[in-house]
């Protein structure tokens, strides 16, 4: 198994200034900000960080800051995702990869294809890549949804596809996914509210949002759901999902950089199609930062 994704990742944010430009200052400190408090490995240019609006010069600068700023102290995973196989396949065999451990690929959004598109489309993917892949299942974003038998089915055929970022949001499809693929593959949360019970249902951790906003606490409890300190780890959970509601009650990374700003690590400016958070939303925010402890 590839220990070094089990844990807590975080899909990080990519700060903007006023101007939109990107904050390479802000972004640097946020790496940091992550591995001081203990995560374990930073997802790069995934939706989180706005990949969808950023220019191929500008998804460059983002990659550079990050790899200086983590100076080889956690993996680091870079996202490449797309509609397009045939292009999605080029990108693939013309990225320089050599600073990241892993890449996270989203299943084809808006085309809605079957199950057996879904296959054909990461066996594609399969083929070419030169690091391993994690799938990413988020039928919130792409219109379908990544069934457990379609990933079983890539789990067994293809060794190079070694996890998935399972994101519909369905403890019982999760459990489902756990149950039939081999115990070597990585069942990752990417809901952050159903982080613990998947890790105890057997997942092994969360590529997160939440978790770059309070990444000691995060972290903690994903370390206590991996050890079965069930108790300890839901107390930790109740504590911090007041804030995920927040988070994505106005979209995701509006809410985020919200949080973030409150805590003086980043500013809160998104690129439209993106609004920045409410007043309303930023004072939830601001009182939830200043009572937690």
């Amino acid at each position: 198994m590839y220990n070094k994704f089990k844990g807590t990742g975080v899909a990080i944010i990519t700060p903007f200034k006023k101007d939109l430009s990107v904050d390479v200052e802000s972004l640097s400190n946020l790496v940091k900000h992550q591995i001081d408090n203990g995560i374990d490995y930073i997802v790069v240019l995934g939706t989180t960080g706005e990949s969808a609006t950023l220019s191929n010069k500008e998804k460059q600068l983002v990659k550079e800051t990050i790899i200086k700023a983590n100076d080889g102290k956690v993996p680091l995973v870079l996202g490449i995702g797309g509609n397009n196989t045939a292009a999605l396949v080029e990108e693939f065999q013309n990225t320089n990869l050599s600073d990241f451990e892993a890449i996270l690929s989203v299943s084809p959004y808006y085309n809605k294809p079957t199950q057996e598109g879904i296959y054909q489309h990461y066996k594609a993917l399969a083929a070419v890549a030169t690091k391993p892949i994690i799938l990413y299942n988020v039928p919130g974003r792409t219109a379908s949804n990544m069934l457990p038998a379609t990933v079983k089915r890539l789990a067994e055929d293809f060794k190079n596809i070694i996890g998935i970022k399972e994101a519909a949001g369905d403890v019982v499809q999760a459990m489902k996914l756990i149950a039939a693929v081999p115990k070597d593959f990585l069942v990752i949360s990417g809901d952050d509210m159903i982080t613990l019970p998947m890790i105890l249902a057997g997942g092994h951790g969360v590529i997160s949002v939440i978790g770059q906003g309070l990444p000691a606490e995060f972290s903690k409890m994903v370390n206590l759901g991996l050890e079965n300190k069930v108790k300890e780890a839901y107390e930790l959970h109740y504590k911090i999902a007041p804030s995920i509601d927040m988070i994505f009650a106005e979209g995701n990374p509006a809410g985020i950089k919200a949080l973030l700003q409150e805590k003086d690590w980043s500013g809160d400016t998104v690129r439209l199609p993106l609004v920045a958070a409410s007043s309303s939303l930023k004072s939830e925010i601001s009182e939830f930062i200043s009572n937690f402890k």
